[in-house]
């Protein structure tokens, strides 16, 4: 048995018989949000589902929609069991139908906090350093459901001074499809900036401890010499792990304490999983998205 499952059936005393006095499971079946190109996505957290596996004692499926929506509308109609969301993502769920999951982990820092920045940046060459620079110009954006890929950035950018009205300041609002999309689209001059997320902690050269551009950054796909960094938001939430609130509850807590445990027993695996450095995951409620539910709902206007 290796260490992993063993801590995870020791934290829940979870023995085959268990089953038997829950309704049973049949697979487990994990969505994995858009942010970089499929194949990197199911490698990233391989791992994560051959431990599912182990544990649950049924077949694991990671499924990679090509948007977050597949991901939201997998959630909503009990397709998909598991899933690591942005808060954004969490609260259009969360809005659809307040039932479909809970929130139960977090990704935690090296430094303890969970937060992170939707960091705006262009080519380093491009002479844009700050957003005033990017008048009459093309601004790229991953995808409408992401937190700092869309969503804090159209509230936070106007407070600053700067319309996200195409062609009131930025010359066009442009969505890519993704992080590593937004990434690579500035980098061949598709868009002249973009935004995507980082911890902001440790090395701009190394994409930061974790986030989009460091998993850019260790896939080879771009040199952080070539792009600067020109906004920064305020610390916003992580999104949370979230569980189908249908499993049973042994299911669930077996998930909770693999993962939990995951940083420990497995680093490079909890390294994939987590886009980067971290000091593992650790429990989370809904309060701490209560506010980015309240900017979603101001946002379509309920």
């Amino acid at each position: 048995m290796n260490k992993l499952l063993a801590l995870a059936l020791a934290s829940t005393a979870l023995a085959p018989a268990a089953w038997a006095q829950e309704e049973a499971i049949t697979q487990f079946r994990i969505g994995l949000l858009g942010g970089e190109n499929v194949q990197d996505r199911l490698a990233s957290n391989e791992c994560l589902r051959a431990y599912a596996e182990e544990a649950l004692g049924v077949p694991t499926q990671l499924f990679a929609p090509a948007d977050y929506n597949g991901v939201i509308q997998g959630l909503l109609g009990g397709t998909l069991d598991m899933a690591w969301l942005g808060p954004s993502a969490y609260a259009a769920v969360y809005v659809e139908n307040p039932e479909a999951v809970e929130p139960v982990l977090v990704k935690t820092n090296e430094d303890g906090s969970y937060t992170y920045y939707s960091i705006g940046f262009a080519r380093a060459d491009s002479g844009i350093t700050s957003l005033a620079d990017l008048e009459g110009k093309v601004f790229g954006f991953g995808d409408p459901n992401s937190t700092s890929g869309y969503l804090i950035p159209k509230v936070e950018i106007p407070q600053a001074g700067y319309s996200m009205e195409p062609g009131e300041f930025f010359g066009d609002i442009r969505f890519t499809g993704g992080h590593e999309q937004t990434i690579i689209a500035v980098l061949n001059g598709d868009v002249d900036a973009g935004v995507t997320w980082a911890d902001g902690l440790g090395e701009w050269s190394e994409g930061y401890n974790s986030g989009a551009l460091r998993r850019a950054a260790d896939a080879g796909i771009v040199d952080m010499n070539d792009l600067v960094e020109i906004w920064r938001s305020e610390p916003i939430a992580e999104g949370p792990i979230v569980l189908r609130k249908a499993l049973p509850e042994d299911v669930k807590q077996t998930m909770i304490d693999l993962l939990e445990n995951l940083h420990e027993a497995d680093p490079e695996c909890a390294y994939g999983v987590a886009a980067g450095e971290t000091a593992g995951f650790t429990p989370i409620g809904h309060d701490a998205y209560e506010t980015i539910i309240a900017i979603r709902l101001a946002e379509i206007g309920e």
